[in-house]
């Protein structure tokens, strides 16, 4: 645990950016905790005196169409969008790992089935697949977290297939079925916890595609309803005020999703460095 340790520390002293990424991302978890106790106003409250009011003190952000506080709303919105994206990417994650780790252990008509399954999915662009989802069940939160999780199911099946597939002959995997193990303790205690690090890796990276996602889906009206305060609304909202010269409504939530995204990309490049044992010399 001290070798590991060091190594982080290591990492992040050689790249500062992922560093920052990691403070970035305890930033995000606090506002995400702390949001509706950190903002000066309502998210929801409107008020037609203060309609297009441009940043200032009062208002850091500026206010919206209907009055509404945009920085309030931005910082709320934070809760919802990772939300979607932990439960969805948790979701993907326990289901695509069990699939993926019992067709690389025994193959056979299960692993063609498998392969049969991300194929079929990987076969459509997964944003429009996420759509086609989200319209045929209708556009609630609980369905954006289904179709999030089902178009990136195919990662970890595939992933947790190729790993368990090289280590199922391995001499520790002999070892414990001599020793009277069953398959499913082997799967658990063997072969899981020496899959995890490349899987931490992809969580990382699917968690910033799962927001993109969940905003996306808002975005073209397919996602969370308004007036719910939700970055890809908040975009979709401000875009028709841009040319009129409303820049503000539209930029700071973009700033943030952008933001976020990003942070959870330079996290998953951390985690390769610090999981690599290649560097760790």
């Amino acid at each position: 645990m001290n070798n590991f340790f060091n190594h982080a520390g290591y990492v992040f002293r050689s790249n500062p950016v992922t560093a920052v990424a990691f403070v970035a991302f305890a930033v995000i978890i606090v506002v995400a905790a702390l949001g509706p106790l950190l903002v000066p106003y309502d998210p929801l409250a409107t008020d037609a005196a203060r309609q297009f009011m441009a940043p200032s003190w009062q208002h850091w952000f500026g206010t919206d169409q209907v009055g509404r506080d945009i920085f309030s709303r931005t910082v709320v919105a934070t809760r919802l969008d990772l939300l979607i994206s932990v439960v969805a990417v948790a979701l993907s994650l326990v289901v695509g790992t069990a699939l993926g780790c019992i067709a690389g252990y025994y193959g056979g008509w299960f692993d063609r089935l498998c392969g049969r399954l991300v194929d079929t999915i990987m076969a459509f662009p997964l944003f429009v697949l996420a759509m086609g989802i989200v319209a045929a069940m209708g556009n609630s939160v609980v369905n954006i977290i289904y179709a999030t999780a089902i178009i990136n199911l195919p990662f970890y099946i595939r992933l947790a297939r190729a790993e368990v597939n090289v280590r199922r002959d391995s001499a520790f995997v002999d070892a414990a079925l001599l020793a009277g193990n069953s398959d499913t303790r082997i799967i658990a205690r063997q072969l899981l916890p020496n899959i995890l690090p490349p899987m931490m890796v992809q969580i990382s990276l699917n968690m910033g595609w799962a927001i993109l996602n969940a905003a996306g889906l808002s975005f073209i009206g397919l996602g969370v309803r308004p007036p719910a305060a939700e970055w890809g609304i908040m975009v979709a909202e401000g875009a028709q005020y841009i040319v009129s010269g409303e820049w503000w409504i539209s930029l700071f939530p973009g700033l943030a999703l952008m933001l976020c995204v990003l942070c959870f990309n330079f996290i998953g490049d951390g985690l390769r460095d610090m999981m690599d044992p290649r560097k760790r010399t």
